[in-house]
């Protein structure tokens, strides 16, 4: 379908990185899960394109996936560029004042990736990184959470994963905070690098909204709020993580 022909109100606008695999990343080849970039050439595949595709298909609308920054999200969305965020968001009291959320349709778990020989390669405590220097992306909560592990070295935070793979695979940093299947996906296409994780006891404390991704809409948009949770509400926990799992192989 070309986007030109179709309708502002038929089409379904998700904003997302296109960038943070396994929920999302960009690639060039067609697939049978990935939907064509409308702002930018190439496709964007992963577990969020899954659930943007499901949720198209529920309202009757043509998806039209925007690549944009981390940054340019919540803005393009208030300023109605898009309808909805899918892409590895936490609902955080701190963005709940400037948009409203789904309910989650992912629950994860917060890890360090380090190089394969680095000396923390063994710890199982978050406060075993004496003097690590320890990085995350811009404005995320993993970049709080550094301040978590006792010892630590705050590094320069980074714009996206490529940054944060590139800066602990050189050597220029010990390691970065991730959430697990993006974690897992890192280490599948980076044999030097692995992942550590830790027992509730020896992890990071975390607000259950911080372990959790959901859909960002505009404030108010109700409709389209219960619209959305009624399809999330027909995917089961296992079958959430079973296309998780895909979603990693098939990078």
């Amino acid at each position: 379908n070309n986007t030109l022909t179709v309708n502002r109100e038929d089409q379904f606008i998700v904003g997302l990185e296109c960038g943070y695999a396994p929920f999302n990343w960009t690639t060039s080849k067609s697939t049978i899960t990935s939907v064509k970039i409308d702002n930018a050439s190439g496709y964007c595949d992963g577990y969020d394109v899954k659930i943007a595709r499901l949720i198209a298909v529920h309202l009757d609308k043509q998806l039209v996936i925007k690549a944009l920054a981390w940054e340019a999200l919540i803005p393009q969305l208030q300023a109605g560029n898009i309808d909805a965020i899918i892409a590895g968001m936490s609902p955080t009291e701190e963005r709940k004042q400037s948009i409203d959320f789904s309910d989650v349709y992912f629950t994860s778990e917060q890890v360090v990736v380090v190089r394969k020989d680095s000396p923390f390669v063994n710890v199982t405590s978050i406060h075993d990184f004496e003097g690590a220097r320890i990085t995350a992306q811009k404005e995320t909560l993993q970049e709080e959470l550094i301040d978590q592990m006792t010892g630590a070295i705050k590094a320069t935070s980074l714009e996206d994963y490529a940054a944060l793979v590139l800066a602990t695979a050189s050597g220029a940093v010990d390691g970065f905070i991730a959430e697990l299947p993006v974690a897992m996906s890192v280490v599948m296409n980076n044999s030097q690098l692995t992942y550590i994780r830790f027992s509730e006891r020896n992890g990071f404390e975390i607000d259950e909204s911080y372990i959790t991704t959901a859909i960002g809409l505009r404030k108010g948009d109700t409709v389209l709020r219960d619209q959305i949770n009624a399809v999330l509400a027909s995917i089961s926990q296992e079958t959430r993580e079973t296309w998780m799992e895909y979603f990693i192989k098939n990078e």
